[in-house]
């Protein structure tokens, strides 16, 4: 029977932002962010193991008390420059744990709204699926693609968009194969590894409460989404 693992990218440090603080570590309702990811992954009783890739030079992570997580929480200092770089090398490093068909969850630090509504619907529908999946939106708002000056440049059909969330959950072997594959192109996801390969990823639908916190005042929203989560 296959296992499900977590593992969670948090090498980056979010630019846009504008902070100095390595996102992940920004404080939201008292908390680093990247604790509520870890607590939602954590608590799942499907979830064998929760991996933390992190950038070898970190030096915030022992600042912070994880010790409610230890049975299942491992820090990885094995970074890279690249979200793709810092998942492969964690995969790596625990390949003398896992089974090529145990199933991966990567899921980011900066979706701190993921509930346990959204995590079992993934797991449900994905099932034994050949290929995986991930949690994803239907695009909702008219797309304008701009030109060099910020204009429009055209407005793009939606029909058939899908706005990618994670986590996004692959079967170890194929998942290490499509990040092995990639050369010199750096996929900001999973499934757009997968993608390369020439397989299909089965789209999840989620809601817009499983948010990535990318700009200051996503914080704000991220905040209140969490402050009336009933779950």
């Amino acid at each position: 029977m296959s296992n499900y693992i977590a593992l969670i990218p948090a090498a980056g440090f979010g630019s846009r932002m504008g902070n100095e603080v390595p996102k992940q570590y920004l404080s939201l309702l008292g908390k680093p962010m990247i604790y509520y990811a870890i607590k939602r992954l954590c608590s799942a009783h499907v979830i064998k193991q929760v991996y933390v890739v992190l950038s070898p030079e970190d030096t915030m992570w022992n600042e912070y008390d994880w010790s409610a997580f230890k049975s299942k929480l491992n820090p990885l200092f094995c970074g890279g420059d690249t979200r793709a770089e810092s998942v492969l090398n964690g995969l790596q490093k625990i390949q003398e744990t896992v089974q090529a068909d145990d199933w991966v969850l990567v899921h980011d630090a900066a979706r701190p709204c993921l509930t346990n509504e959204h995590l079992a619907n993934l797991i449900r529908v994905i099932g034994e699926d050949e290929t995986g999946g991930l949690l994803a939106v239907p695009v909702a708002d008219t797309l304008k693609r701009a030109d060099a000056q910020g204009r429009v440049k055209q407005t793009e059909p939606r029909e058939g968009l899908w706005q990618a969330q994670t986590p996004q959950m692959f079967r170890y072997g194929l998942l290490v194969k499509a990040l092995q594959a990639l050369g010199t192109d750096t996929p900001t996801d999973e499934a757009r590894a997968v993608e390369h390969l020439g397989f299909h990823p089965k789209l999840v639908a989620c809601d817009s409460r499983n948010l990535k916190v990318t700009y200051p005042q996503d914080l704000q929203l991220a905040a209140l989404i969490l402050e009336n989560l009933v779950d």
